[in-house]
């Protein structure tokens, strides 16, 4: 992820800057004039740090996706219940985003100007991606823990638009950490899912 200390690189700067100005202005209005004179320098400077706009923005989503799954990874090799497990993940998701608000929100709504293939590329990550919290859903229902008419599909994707909107409304300086906001969605979210006995 994009640190916001003194001591990125060059690259990363302008990368964390292009964040900002994507998430303002949106991809497409974002020139390299804007982000040079937003860095404070001549656009033909940023050259010799990035190829390209597109550039920025397929190592923003790409670096995004990798966070993603390295924190699903984790919760997937716990040996626990599957209702626990889909707590962790809504856990683990809302850490990744509350880390790098700004590239969130660009990994959300500015994936769709990716070229190909790197769009379909995208894509495929996060369908496998939803899907392995399907996968945490269907285990669930198998073991008796989760209800057994309940829609995965309509379970999963009612799951993510609660979490992915999450960059819009979240004010990091509010007296809620990540990880209570996290632990609140995930019991919200996955007790909606349980049976009940």
């Amino acid at each position: 992820m994009i640190g916001t200390n003194e001591n990125l690189s060059r690259k990363e700067q302008v990368i964390r800057s292009a964040a900002e100005l994507f998430r303002e202005k949106g991809y497409a209005a974002a020139s390299m004039r804007d982000l040079a004179q937003k860095l404070g320098i001549e656009a033909a400077s940023l050259y010799s740090h990035i190829k390209s706009k597109e550039e920025i923005l397929q190592s923003l989503c790409f670096d995004m996706a990798h966070e993603f799954r390295k924190s699903l990874e984790m919760v997937e090799k716990q040996r626990t219940s599957a209702s626990e497990k889909l707590k962790n993940g809504i856990i683990g998701h809302i850490q990744v985003m509350a880390k790098d608000l700004t590239a969130s929100a660009v990994f959300m709504n500015e994936h769709r100007h990716l070229s190909q293939p790197f769009l379909r590329d995208f894509l495929l990550m996060r369908i496998n991606y939803i899907n392995r919290f399907k996968t945490i859903i269907e285990e669930g229902v198998k073991k008796g823990e989760f209800k057994s008419n309940i829609d995965k599909k309509l379970a999963v994707m009612t799951l993510f638009s609660s979490l992915n909107w999450m960059p819009m409304w979240y004010d990091p300086s509010s007296n809620i950490d990540p990880q209570s906001l996290g632990q609140q969605l995930a019991d919200m979210l996955v007790n909606g899912l349980k049976k009940i006995n």
